[in-house]
């Protein structure tokens, strides 16, 4: 009854106040899901239009974004980790039903997604999943199992196709090059792949 009546207040502050706010104000969102439980760190950019099913089950790392329209159903922990990107229709899903049992009972799982994680658009990701630091995946895939870190996978259901590499196009910023072995900077896509 009180995850009901807790859900059913945010339902309406995300109604009133959160969804009409301008794009640019992150923080006023943020302000907004911590005040509902949500563990969200600096500079990170929570959209509008995404939808975020229960904040107190919500951790978003610094720097991390939940994009135009994602659908975070966060019946279990969700938790993106630090310059991890959701981008814009994707779906978090953490809770399906059993199937194999006549009254299909709820279950759950949380979701995981490390540091520098990508999330393309239009991403399906099942109950239980973790997808470790680094990796890409790629647009309107489907994932239902782990994916390892510093990979990009695709397809239905994805699987991974390659190891992520970082290139230098001269582009820079003050950031260190979190890939392995990698020395020197990262480009400013950092800042620019929310969009």
């Amino acid at each position: 009854m009180a995850n009901k009546l807790a859900r059913g207040l945010w339902n309406l502050v995300w109604l009133l106040l959160y969804r009409p706010s301008p794009v640019s104000l992150h923080g006023w969102r943020r302000f907004l899901l911590r005040l509902f439980g949500a563990k969200v760190g600096r500079g990170a950019h929570p959209y509008p239009s995404a939808k975020i099913w229960a904040p107190w089950n919500l951790e978003m790392g610094d720097h991390s974004c939940l994009s135009h329209h994602v659908d975070c159903y966060c019946v279990d922990r969700v938790r993106l980790g630090a310059h991890t990107t959701v981008s814009q229709y994707s779906f978090l899903c953490t809770a399906s039903h059993d199937y194999t049992d006549r009254a299909m009972p709820l279950i759950t799982a949380p979701i995981t997604l490390g540091e520098w994680v990508w999330v393309t658009a239009d991403v399906f990701i099942a109950p239980g999943v973790t997808i470790g630091d680094g990796s890409v995946i790629t647009a309107r895939s489907s994932v239902f199992r782990d994916i390892e870190p510093w990979m990009v996978a695709a397809g239905n259901p994805a699987e991974p196709v390659k190891p992520r590499r970082f290139e230098d196009h001269g582009l820079r910023s003050e950031t260190s090059s979190p890939y392995p072995g990698e020395q020197g900077t990262l480009s400013r896509l950092d800042q620019e792949h929310c969009h």
